[in-house]
């Protein structure tokens, strides 16, 4: 049995997604108290699945950036306590985390760090608001991932797939989210990737697989409003690029075949 064939990927609720291999598990932007999200967001239309924290299991969270639907202040506290376990964060942000009492393993860009089976390493991803941010890839001996957080549209895709493609499977965000915020010039260019963009990063990226996450939780017009039938032109955009396109529940397994090289 190869080392890919140990490997389990699993999306989480919203755009938190778990790689897990044996007693290692990396989770990236985990997702289990909603309350921060209220004012903007709204509440999550479901209930989230557990992702607490498993005796035995070393638990590696990492995080894309600051925003609380990818930043759950509470479960990393949860996790940074447990023996065992570590928060993974890009550099810039390691002291904000501090200030909220979570000591993270900080990495820079393009930076290597080893975890059991998995190597991590952040890669560029650009945010609508200019905050901060990174996607994640994560690497097992004949498997390659990528995340994404909030990534709009940008020009690094062509850089990370030249640089560290191509990958099995990649995780992009599918919402194509309208935004409205206080102190901030209203446009009408979506937040994060549409359906369409996000088929089109997977093209680029060289993925066998893209992975629809960050839709369908949370719809609060007209602060946060998603845009319409995000999985199905999802699924029919990568059908018509000849993309392996998938979708799945809340907690549910992610079918991959590794391929990467």
């Amino acid at each position: 049995m190869s080392s890919a064939e140990t490997v389990t990927l699993r999306r989480l609720a919203w755009a938190g997604v778990e790689v897990a291999s044996g007693d290692d598990r990396i989770v990236i932007d985990a997702l289990k108290n909603p309350a921060d999200l209220a004012g903007f967001q709204g509440m999550p239309r479901r209930p989230l699945p557990n992702i607490e924290a498993s005796p035995g299991v070393r638990t590696h969270a990492f995080v894309t950036h600051l925003h609380p639907d990818h930043c759950d202040r509470l479960l990393l506290a949860e996790y940074a306590a447990t023996e065992g376990c570590t928060v993974g964060c890009h550099t810039p942000i390691v002291d904000v985390l501090g200030g909220m009492g979570i000591t993270a393993v900080a990495q820079d860009m393009g930076e290597r760090r080893k975890i059991g089976p998995f190597t991590t390493i952040p890669v560029p991803s650009h945010d609508w608001r200019g905050d901060d941010q990174v996607a994640w890839i994560v690497e097992a001996p004949g498997l390659r991932v990528i995340h994404f957080g909030d990534t709009i549209w940008h020009g690094k895709w062509w850089e990370i797939a030249r640089e560290y493609g191509p990958f099995d499977v990649a995780f992009l965000p599918i919402a194509g989210v309208m935004a409205r915020r206080e102190g901030i010039t209203p446009t009408n260019q979506p937040a994060t990737l549409t359906p369409e963009q996000a088929v089109e990063a997977a093209v680029v990226l060289g993925a066998s697989t893209a992975c629809a996450i960050h839709y369908d939780l949370f719809n609060n017009p007209p602060y946060y409003t998603e845009q319409h039938d995000v999985r199905g032109r999802f699924l029919r955009a990568a059908e018509a690029r000849g993309i392996n396109g998938i979708a799945p529940g809340d907690g549910k397994p992610v079918p991959f075949a590794a391929a990467a090289a």
